[in-house]
């Protein structure tokens, strides 16, 4: 399978991330907690640019022991949003927040050296 090059290792910070395009093939590579993730660039929604919107981590719900709403805070796992409408998908599965049946096509990332490819 064709590889295209992504980036250097090196140019890379934590939170990073490259669009990259190879024919019909547009690719979002993020770079997160020292691990590297590619998916479609193409939100199952409307098309958008799925992988350029904002990172951020899930929202999770506090509950009391009687399940009564006592706010909100931040959890572990991180996601990124499609800046077109606001679908949020799963950085490490590329899974939908709304519908977890809906997901974006996964790449593979190669790292040779202190280069990255993602395996189109």
């Amino acid at each position: 399978m064709p590889e295209c090059f992504v980036a250097k290792a090196s140019e890379l910070k934590d939170g990073d991330r490259r669009i990259v395009v190879s024919g019909p093939h547009e690719v979002g590579v993020f770079f997160k907690d020292g691990d590297y993730y590619a998916y479609s660039n193409y939100c199952v929604h409307a098309g958008g640019p799925a992988c350029e919107g904002i990172l951020v981590n899930n929202v999770v719900d506090i509950l009391n022991g009687d399940q009564t709403y006592e706010g909100q805070t931040f959890g572990d796992a991180v996601h990124f949003a499609c800046p077109w409408h606001g679908y949020e998908y799963d950085l490490k599965t590329g899974e939908c927040i709304g519908d977890r049946k809906l997901r974006l096509r996964k790449y593979n990332v190669v790292k040779r050296g202190d280069e990255i490819f993602v395996v189109i």
